[in-house]
């Protein structure tokens, strides 16, 4: 398959790269390899593909919204794109002329408008634009630069040469996506990447470490940078966390900052921490429910107030997305030869605006050769290719734009396969990969990106590409990325060490003193459901185990116990907890008992992802946690994450693959109890694997810090309210000896305790020494006194109150409790009520130190709402 975008030595200004029809397109150079016999075969580059896959996965790159299987996956093709340095130096000085012109313009508009007034720009296409914001008109960045961060997104034309499309400069997405690509592709091309004299990205990172540094008000010496996201459920969350992590920026959500006296300030578990620049990945427009969206929760209220008050920058300026209306693209050649007074060495799409009489003439005569593009993103309205509509759409299309002239463009499509468009309105990324083998070229689009630092713009050595088997190239509809290679005239460059930023020139930064309650609260369920999908694979292990061995004979002792192990495995011990409450729900609490046919319904609480209580419904509520929380984690944490979720997966397929049809799949369902089970044990124990290498890399390599004791806590706290529930749905009823012998085997094995018990009773061990080693040792790691106590020095650890009281509680519980008489105090039908009361106590303040930690640390401002006037009611 052709690649659009190299070219071994294209020029701007000259054809290198035949039209269609008459000649191949260039496929990737190779000829700079040392050996030609290390040219990758198409069978190295399947091998690559199938690597690079399995890196995404296990690194956790995704892009869109949730699915039934986890969110989408990352599409990379590692074949990368290949640009030779000639052409890219000239690629990256007009790259530089484009993002100064720009600057230059945005200026304008928000400040003289000499551009306007001087009808070099029509006023409509800057004024009746939802980009232009009234709200910060006239207000200036410190530093003389008003763009900080752009974006333009290339294709080639039908002569070869390099074509803006578009520019993205309200807050350019897919650097991040970028960079991880590099790595990945470095690691599945290493043969060919180790000698390959690439120009590094590393430098562009750090010319945005220092710009975001240079633009911090006036008397800010280290300022603090945080990155605005609009949240986890962002298409783009991967791209926007990896850039926080590269920068090492604090990821904050609106909900995190507030305004106070006119600053901005991050809300801390000790107190708050004045921020100086917000570099944002949220729409303007939501920024500020006061002056700008009313009702928007992904804003800060007040901010606006803050930047006219010279107290905080906002990376890039609010109002900036103006610049990105495709009818700007009409006029920026006689744009660039006033205010820069240079031709515009980097041309653009035709593009016609149709709120000129005479463009838009030539655009209605043209229709079935143009694409039609609404001058403002966003709108609903996508590319409308005129040469698929009918003769009544088109009629239709016409009386719309006759209607609303200021709202079309009119844009040529370009590329040597024929048009291509670029219809990416938010980010980048792909749904679904370009079928292996189609002949022929792809659609591609290149995005490159530019940062302004010192005197002028430092453009990244390389971008994002993307390709598409169709003439959009869209996040939406599907693309695949590839790295760009830009190869240096030298092969002295360091090309082949790890692609970072040098260290050598990082400035120091002051370090965040705290993290936000928002922070706290996802790293403290990240140890909750980390720790919750653990104890239902060790419970779910031992029941398949003894269903394996007694589901036969039901009357035996072996089946008495496993009926005690199934009435426990779906028991909801506490049945005043309100199910809907995920948090608070008892394990499998809220899942039937059994499957239809009145087998226990295992496969369900395992891989049903959709249900609470379920192993599967465990880790998505993990992986979420930690996604949200990625800024704060080692990137080693999201590898045993993915194969979790791959080990479910897999599991989800042979189950419908052993299903009489798909549609009618139930997981719980089976018709034979003999195979009940079958495939399950193999997979729990895979996810039990990548669950203790989350343990020990959160034990071994997160820091002691602040949001390492909160992981901490929800861990002990899921640990010991899971014990205390086991041991009331297994030991408190006394029943006979052959049966609680296996009942109590069983209790060990789940909480991991039961080499440790033979190794110390032998034979001799029943009730009262497991209540002795599971309760009251100080020394067993999965003991209740240990969880409390680890519990009580997480707590004390972290800033302001806590539930000590209600530890104490536990602790003098723990410390009254006689395992031998609690053993043995059994009523007439056979309960063991103290140990039944002791039990109950405990699990009940357990509970309410849980809420009172909740209530003490992650406690959410209400979100803001204007006020209404009374006097319209």
């Amino acid at each position: 398959m052709t690649d659009l975008l190299s070219s071994p030595r294209p020029r701007l200004d000259q054809p290198s790269a035949p039209a269609v029809g008459d000649g191949p397109v260039h496929a990737p150079d190779w000829s700079w390899l040392t050996d030609p016999a290390d040219e990758p075969t198409p069978a190295d580059l399947a091998r690559a593909r199938d690597a690079s896959d399995l890196l995404l996965a296990e690194h956790g790159v995704t892009y869109g919204t949730d699915q039934l299987d986890g969110a989408r996956p990352w599409l990379l093709d590692p074949a990368p794109v290949i640009v030779d340095e000639p052409e890219w130096s000239r690629l990256d000085a007009a790259l530089v002329q484009r993002a100064e012109l720009l600057d230059a313009v945005l200026q304008d508009v928000y400040g003289a408008r000499r551009l306007l007034t001087d009808d070099l720009l029509p006023p409509t296409v800057v004024l009746g634009h939802p980009g232009f914001l009234r709200a910060v008109d006239g207000l200036r960045m410190p530093g003389g630069r008003e763009l900080v961060l752009t974006a333009t997104d290339l294709v080639r034309d039908t002569d070869g040469g390099w074509c803006a499309v578009g520019d993205r400069t309200q807050a350019p997405s897919g650097a991040g996506y970028a960079m991880e690509d590099r790595r990945v592709v470095a690691q599945v091309m290493a043969g060919v990447y180790r000698q390959a004299p690439i120009q590094r990205l590393g430098p562009f990172f750090q010319a945005m470490r220092l710009a975001l540094r240079d633009v911090a008000p006036g008397g800010v010496e280290q300022p603090h940078v945080v990155l605005l996201t609009s949240g986890p459920a962002s298409e783009t969350a991967f791209d926007q966390a990896y850039l926080a992590s590269m920068l090492g920026l604090p990821l904050v959500e609106g909900s995190d900052l507030l305004v106070r006296e006119g600053r901005v300030w991050m809300r801390g578990l000790d107190g708050l921490e004045r921020v100086d620049v917000v570099l944002r990945r949220v729409d303007a427009e939501w920024c500020d429910p006061l002056d700008l969206r009313t009702g928007s929760r992904l804003g800060v209220p007040g901010l606006v107030r803050a930047v006219r008050h010279g107290n905080v920058s906002i990376v890039n300026p609010l109002g900036s997305s103006v610049l990105e209306s495709p009818a700007l693209l009409a006029y920026l050649p006689r744009l660039a030869r006033t205010v820069l007074d240079q031709d515009l060495a980097l041309p653009s799409a035709p593009t016609w605006w149709c709120g000129d009489a005479t463009a838009r003439q030539h655009v209605l005569t043209r229709m079935t050769d143009l694409v039609l593009l609404p001058a403002t993103r966003g709108t609903g309205a996508g590319a409308v290719l005129g040469w698929t509509l009918s003769h009544r759409e088109r009629a239709e299309l016409a009386a719309r734009v006759e209607a609303e002239p200021w709202a079309w463009v009119g844009q040529e499509a370009v590329g040597p396969a024929g048009p291509v468009v670029d219809e990416t309105a938010v980010g980048v990324g792909s749904e679904q990969p370009a079928a292996a083998g189609t002949p022929g070229p792809r659609a591609a689009v290149l995005r490159t990106y530019a940062v302004g630092h010192g005197s002028s713009y430092t453009v990244m050595a390389g971008g994002l590409a993307r390709v598409a088997d169709d003439h959009v190239v869209s996040s939406a509809t599907g693309a695949t990325a590839k790295d760009v290679w830009v190869l240096a005239a030298h092969a002295d460059t360091d090309a082949a060490a790890p692609d970072e930023a040098p260290t050598e020139l990082v400035s120091p930064r002051r370090p965040a003193t705290g993290i936000s309650p928002r922070t706290a609260e996802n790293l403290y369920w990240m140890g909750r459901y980390a720790e919750r999908a653990e104890d239902q694979v060790r419970v779910l292990r031992v029941v398949v185990d003894r269903w394996d061995d007694f589901h036969r004979r039901p009357a035996s002792a072996g089946g008495r116990a496993l009926t005690v192990l199934i009435d426990a495995l779906t028991a909801d011990v506490d049945p005043t907890a309100p199910a809907a409450d995920e948090h608070h729900a008892s394990l499998f609490g809220d899942h039937p008992r059994t499957a239809g046919d009145g087998t226990p319904a295992f496969r369900a609480l395992v891989l049903d992802p959709t249900t609470p209580g379920t192993v599967a419904r465990s880790v998505r509520r993990l992986a979420a946690a930690a996604a949200a929380v990625r800024d704060q984690l080692s990137t080693d944490t999201f590898i045993p994450l993915a194969r979790i979720e791959r080990a479910l997966r897999d599991e989800r397929a042979r189950s419908r693959s052993r299903s009489r049809s798909a549609e009618t799949l139930d997981l719980g369902a089976t018709t034979d109890a003999q195979t009940v089970t079958v495939g399950l044990r193999p997979a729990l124990d895979r996810v039990l694997e990548g669950l203790l290498a989350v343990a020990g890399i959160s034990a071994e390599g997160l820091v002691r810090d602040v949001g390492w004791q909160f992981l901490d806590a929800g861990r002990r706290v899921e640990r010991a309210q899971h014990l205390v529930e086991s041991l009331l749905a297994t030991l408190v009823d006394r029943r006979p000896r052959g049966v609680e012998r296996l009942v109590v085997d069983s209790v060990l094995l789940t909480q991991e305790s039961a080499i440790t018990f033979r190794r110390r009773y032998q034979s001799d061990g029943g009730v009262a020494e497991v209540l002795d080693l599971l309760l009251l040792d100080p020394s067993n790691p999965r003991s209740l006194r240990y969880q409390v106590q680890r519990l009580r020095e997480d707590l004390v650890a972290v800033p302001g109150p806590t539930p000590t009281h209600l530890l104490s509680d536990v602790v003098d519980l723990l410390t009254e409790l006689d395992p031998a008489t609690a053993a043995t105090t059994v009523s007439d039908d056979g309960r063991r009520t103290r140990l039944a009361e002791t039990l109950d106590s405990i699990l009940w303040r357990l509970r309410a130190a849980s809420d009172e930690i909740e209530r003490q640390h992650f406690v959410r401002p209400v979100p803001s709402r204007p006020l209404e006037d009374a006097w319209d009611a």
